[in-house]
């Protein structure tokens, strides 16, 4: 039985807008932080296409924000409370995403982007059909966009993996993410009321379960060794994992250079990371 429609956004009860909000605050912050970390390979890619490519999709991910960002601004938050001055254990991303990348390692980028993009396509699906109209009607321009960032990571992944030197690499950056990528799965405090009121069509738990049939036999098609027998997933999950604001030191020194320029030009008005898709 499907949830019944929820209303606009100033006609929801405090427990539909928690939900909501809980919800748009993970997929906006996850889109956010990685395409921030996406910067930093923007002229260091192994080729002029990597350099290019990784350019557009950090691009794509600030406009994904953008569109999540705008639907809490229906609530009358603005945009400086949502980035700018928003407190650093107020971000509620993965924190898989916040990771400085190592050094110079591709295999890092794409990897991570493959773990964060599977997770995104079947995210979507569940949102596809989501009872809050507002979050159903973006889902499809954020679809066709992911589309091409699973298949940029995809194949690059394939192609490292094509000799002995390459799958060292990509096994390494293996063993040193899947952990943390396990932490795109972990609930925010609305989890229950999200799945009872179909503001997800699918429990946390049940994209988690989807995201490693897919990942798991893709990256052992390529003789990556996933893990070591059974194992205790939830074990591995490390103890800061984004979701209900614990966070790596990293993320302070990501968020200081986030907010730099902003706090030493003092501003008040930002502009606005992307145009407003509804003034389109």
């Amino acid at each position: 039985m499907s949830a019944a429609t929820l209303p606009g956004p100033n006609e929801l009860d405090d427990r539909e807008r928690a939900a909501v909000e809980a919800l748009l605050r993970a997929l906006a912050d996850d889109e956010y932080v990685a395409a921030e970390r996406y910067i930093d390979w923007q002229v260091r890619g192994p080729t002029l296409e990597a350099d290019i490519s990784i350019a557009n999709i950090a691009q794509d991910e600030l406009g994904h924000a953008r569109l999540w960002y705008d639907l809490l601004q229906d609530f009358g938050y603005r945009e400086q409370d949502l980035i700018w001055e928003r407190a650093p254990d107020d971000f509620r991303h993965a924190t898989l995403l916040e990771l400085p990348f190592e050094r110079g390692d591709w295999a890092d980028c794409v990897l991570r982007s493959y773990f964060h993009d599977v997770a995104e396509h079947l995210r979507l699906e569940a949102l596809a059909g989501s009872s809050y109209p507002r979050i159903a009607d973006r889902v499809a321009k954020v679809q066709a966009e992911e589309s091409y960032h699973r298949e940029h990571a995809q194949n690059w992944l394939e192609r490292l993996c094509d000799d002995d030197p390459g799958r060292e690499r990509v096994q390494a950056a293996l063993d040193r993410l899947f952990p943390y990528a396990l932490t795109l799965f972990e609930p925010t405090e609305q989890e229950d009321a999200i799945v009872d009121l179909g503001v997800r069509t699918e429990s946390i738990e049940t994209l988690r379960e989807d995201w490693l049939a897919i990942v798991v036999p893709f990256l052992e098609s390529l003789g990556l060794r996933v893990t070591d027998g059974e194992v205790n997933l939830a074990a591995l999950v490390p103890e800061a994992h984004g979701r209900d604001g614990t966070h790596t030191d990293h993320w302070q020194r990501l968020y200081n250079e986030m907010t730099y320029t902003y706090e030493q030009l003092g501003r008040r008005e930002p502009r606005r990371i992307m145009r407003d898709p509804d003034d389109e």
